[in-house]
């Protein structure tokens, strides 16, 4: 009986139900004909909504995206300045004495780590550490306002090019497409290259040769010092003659031009410094088995020696970080800027250095001013190019050929507010050498007493090498880099020192290094054009270092007077 109730009453509101959509039906369809116009209003207010909505979606889309754009700089920006603090931090923790160690970690340590600490020595070529990490060029060029400014250089390149060919279409009547200067300046380069192989065969076998035999002889001879002492003055006679004397002998009695000059001697001093850095990293190793009692000696084989004549670095060490593959599209595009530098500097001298000094003059104030300031711009430009090519592009292009991990071949120089920071960021690979190798071995050897003494022994050793480039490259003596590197050098390195702070002190640095390049150009480029004009039949000794320059003027003026 329950159970019959329950379904009446079901079925009662079923019936109640179709009633009421019944009615609601009827109703709708009465009054549709004058709800027409607010149901098309709903739907355009609803339309319009809906693109609101869309557009509020998009634009949260893209501050989104923007936002992961900047999250992503940010973190990598924050990691090379953590990877640059880290490294700083490592080297200043690896040059601390063993008096300051003592003093802060005693309270922690046993009498034998004490005792550990006071009789180690730290090694001086080991705080140079190499981790893996990009050019900081590489990662400027991912932003687009600086890709903006290597575009502008291509745009100039192209400007020089086209007004080259104006000019010798105007003048020739028809377009001039060689390069004599080029050709000039790499002449005789298959000598260049045979010169090149014997260096570098000599470079790879003597030192070698010279340190696994003493290596091998040294921990059971008897008269260790006389032998060592023997080994020690062949390899000075082979980096002094070998290296030193052969090399400029053949590009002085060939008289090679400058561009193949310049690759022997350079060449040269890369390998001399290279082998330094090998014999004195292995060195200590072997000093530091004898002093321990133990007769094995770590030799160093030859495949890492090979490997680090090749690297990228002027520090020697047995394995460095490497890449996992090498991106050869990336090779090609390094070789292919190198390239193009070197037409750039073509372009440069042709347009804007031999017509200017082509033509000598009166050698006076007037014409001194007039020259510095119309070679400023082809100073800065050959500056430019030459980082560009050399400690970006081909630096680059052979880290990536060999893997080698750490690109830190420069660093933001162009920030510097001081010469101090300047002298340390320009060309990393020759200031870490420096560092190490002079200045760290010469105050460990005066006990750190004479960090004057040793800054001016680097700024010397510096100046020297430069100057012996540029005297045999040219062929002759004009001492105007040693000059300002002596002189200007010193005297900004102190002034200009790292306590100078701010964005005036980065304009003042730009302005000294403009002026000094403009110096560099226009008394260079005249000393050459004055050989050239006014030769000596036999000079002497004293007429060999006096500049052409400073008499060649007159002598052109008297030779006009008498026409």
């Amino acid at each position: 009986m329950e159970d019959e109730d329950d379904e009446g009453r079901k079925m009662e509101d079923k019936n109640e139900g179709r009633c009421t959509r019944r009615g609601f039906h009827k109703a709708t369809r009465s009054k549709e004909p004058h709800s027409k116009d607010a149901q098309s209003d709903r739907y355009d207010t609803n339309c319009k909504g809906n693109t609101e909505l869309e557009h509020v979606l998009q634009k949260k889309l893209l501050l989104r995206r923007k936002a992961e754009i900047l999250k992503a700089e940010l973190m990598h920006h924050l990691d090379s300045q953590m990877e640059e603090f880290v490294d700083s931090v490592m080297e200043e923790t690896s040059s601390l004495g063993s008096s300051a160690l003592n003093s802060h970690f005693s309270p922690f340590l046993t009498d034998k780590e004490r005792a550990k600490l006071r009789h180690a020595r730290p090694s001086q070529g080991q705080c140079k550490q190499f981790v893996i990490r990009r050019s900081l060029l590489d990662e400027l060029f991912e932003v687009n306002h600086i890709r903006t400014i290597y575009h502008m250089f291509i745009a100039l390149l192209i400007l020089f090019i086209l007004s080259t060919l104006v000019v010798d279409f105007i003048d020739e009547g028809r377009l001039v497409l060689d390069f004599d200067l080029l050709v000039y300046a790499f002449g005789q380069f298959p000598l260049v290259v045979v010169t090149w192989i014997c260096m570098f065969i000599s470079a790879l076998v003597v030192p070698y040769v010279l340190l696994h035999l003493w290596a091998v002889v040294y921990p059971t001879s008897r008269h260790r010092l006389l032998f060592t002492a023997l080994v020690g003055v062949l390899l000075l006679l082979y980096q002094g003659l070998g290296l030193g004397f052969l090399p400029t002998y053949i590009v002085l009695r060939n008289g090679l031009p400058p561009a193949s000059c310049f690759i022997l001697i350079l060449e040269q001093v890369r390998l001399v410094m290279k082998v330094h850095s090998f014999i004195r990293e292995n060195v200590p190793k072997f000093w530091s088995s004898g002093r321990d009692g133990t007769n094995s000696v770590a030799i160093p084989q030859l495949t890492p020696y090979l490997y680090f004549l090749f690297a990228p670095t002027l520090i020697y060490r047995d394995s460095y970080p490497r890449n996992p593959c090498v991106r050869w599209s990336y090779v090609a595009t390094k070789l292919l800027q190198v390239l193009g530098c070197l037409f750039y500097a073509y372009y440069v001298f042709v347009r804007l250095c031999i017509p200017q000094f082509r033509s000598l003059q009166l050698f006076d104030l007037r014409v001194m001013v007039l020259c510095v300031f119309n070679s400023i711009l082809p100073g800065v430009l050959v500056l430019f190019l030459g980082f560009f090519a050399f400690l970006h592009c081909w630096l680059n292009a052979f880290a990536e050929m060999l893997r080698f991990g750490d690109r830190m071949f420069y660093k933001d120089w162009w920030n510097s507010t001081s010469f101090a920071n300047y002298y340390r960021t320009w060309n990393v690979v020759v200031h870490d050498w420096l560092y190490y190798y002079i200045y760290r071995d010469f105050l460990w050897m005066s006990q750190k007493r004479f960090r004057a003494a040793a800054m001016f022994i680097v700024f010397t050793v510096s100046a020297v090498v430069h100057e012996y480039v540029l005297a045999i490259c040219f062929g002759f003596f004009y001492p105007v880099l040693f000059c300002l590197f002596m002189c200007f050098g010193m005297l900004f390195n102190f002034i200009l020192h790292d306590r100078r702070k701010g964005p005036v002190w980065n304009v003042i640095m730009w302005t000294a290094l403009f002026l000094g390049q403009g110096v560099l150009i226009c008394l260079y480029s005249q000393e050459w054009y004055a050989q050239r004009y006014c030769p000596l039949q036999e000079p002497s000794f004293l007429e060999l270092l006096k500049p052409r320059s400073w008499t060649c003027y007159l002598r052109a003026g008297h030779a006009a007077e008498s026409v």
